[in-house]
């Protein structure tokens, strides 16, 4: 090839630009771009854009590479490096949507689960309600509980067995769990 300048190859009809590659050049191409692990069914996309390096930069006016064999392994190498980091970044993007996703639906979940115990929560009695929010919300413990209401322990525990039961079964109900 002469520097400077792409010239018609044998064949080529007039006016037609010939392939800046060889097929030998293509070859060793296919073989740096399936050496740095790029699919076969991407080999074509790398020698195109091989190709499309070499066109740009004589459409520059630049003069063409010593050896076009080299430069185009060196190219093919640079775009193989390229094909994994966007691969990469495209695995990362879709691992964070994913988590993205299930963060959002666990937050739905969780929304309407503290909605229908809030609800739950209405339709016990005082005394079940009393003994539900001092354990659970409160986080004291049964006997905490027992002192604060002035009542012995067995009642509390009867009364917190009572309400965990009807929250249960009214979640049930709703087929909220």
């Amino acid at each position: 090839m002469r520097r400077g300048t792409l010239r018609r190859g044998r064949g080529a009809e007039e006016g037609e630009p010939r392939d800046p590659l060889d097929p030998a050049q293509v070859s060793r191409v296919r073989a740096v771009l399936a050496l740095g692990g790029v699919p076969a069914s991407e080999l074509p996309d790398g020698v195109q854009q091989v190709r499309l390096k070499l066109l740009e930069r004589a459409a520059d006016g630049r003069e063409a590479p010593r050896d076009v064999s080299a430069w185009a392994a060196v190219v093919a190498s640079n775009w193989a490096m390229d094909y994994h980091r966007a691969r990469r970044r495209q695995e990362r993007l879709g691992e964070r949507l994913a988590s993205l996703r299930a963060e959002s639906h666990a937050v739905e979940e969780s929304k309407v689960l503290s909605m229908a115990v809030a609800k739950g929560l209405d339709e016990l009695t005082d005394t079940q309600r009393q003994v539900v929010v001092l354990r659970f919300y409160a986080d004291l413990s049964v006997r905490g509980i027992a002192e604060r209401l002035g009542v012995p322990e067995g009642t509390v525990k009867s009364r917190l067995h009572g309400a965990v039961r009807a929250l249960r079964a009214r979640l049930h109900e709703g087929e909220v769990v």
